[in-house]
C-alpha cells in the first residue's frame, strides 16, 4: 500500500513538474515604479514596448504580426504591457500572449486601481488609447507610435539600431 501511495505521489508531482515546464512565464504586474525597472532593466539594448488590451480590436490583429517580429528578431528586447482598463483579466490576457507567440517575451498587465498614475509615469502625454508602441534605442531615445505600428517601420528602426552596434 505504502509502494502504491510512493508511486502515486511521485507520478502526480512528475506531472506537475513537467506541466510548469512548459507553462507560459506569469504575468508581471505592473504598478508604480514598474516603468523604471523596465528602462533599467534594458539599458544598453534596443526594446519594444507595447501597449494594448484584450478589448482592443486592432491588438487583436497586432499581436501576432509582434510575436513573428519577435521571434524573427531576437537582438531587440520585446516587453507588452496589457494596459486594459475593464476588464484586465489575467487568464485572457495570458491566452492572447499565447496565442500570438508573445509567451516568451517579458509581459506585464496593468496592476494599481489608479491607472492613470501608471500612463503619466511612462508619458505624461498619454491619455490611455491602445494600441501604443514605444521604441527604445540602446542609448534611451524613445519614439512613440500611437495606434498600431506597421511591421514595416518595426523592422526598419530594428536594422538602425542594429546598424548603429
Amino acid at each position: 500500500m505504502r509502494f502504491r501511495f510512493a508511486g502515486i505521489a511521485s507520478l502526480v508531482v512528475l506531472i506537475a513538474s513537467a506541466a510548469a515546464l512548459g507553462a507560459s512565464p506569469a504575468l508581471k504586474p505592473f504598478e508604480r515604479g514598474t516603468w523604471q525597472g523596465v528602462l533599467r532593466g534594458h539599458a544598453g539594448r534596443p526594446v519594444l514596448v507595447h501597449f494594448w488590451g484584450v478589448t482592443c480590436g486592432p491588438c487583436k490583429v497586432e499581436l501576432p504580426l509582434l510575436g513573428r517580429f519577435a521571434k524573427e528578431h531576437p537582438e531587440i528586447d520585446v516587453v507588452t504591457v496589457s494596459a486594459d482598463l475593464v476588464p484586465n483579466l489575467p487568464a485572457a490576457t495570458q491566452s492572447m500572449l499565447d496565442k500570438a507567440g508573445l509567451a516568451s517575451t517579458e509581459n506585464f498587465i496593468f496592476n494599481d486601481g489608479f491607472v492613470e498614475r501608471l500612463r503619466f509615469e511612462i508619458d505624461p502625454a498619454w491619455q490611455g488609447d491602445i494600441p501604443r508602441t514605444m521604441l527604445i534605442s540602446p542609448v534611451g531615445t524613445i519614439t512613440t507610435i500611437e495606434g498600431s505600428a506597421e511591421i514595416a517601420d518595426l523592422e526598419k528602426w530594428s536594422a538602425q539600431q542594429l546598424s548603429k552596434h
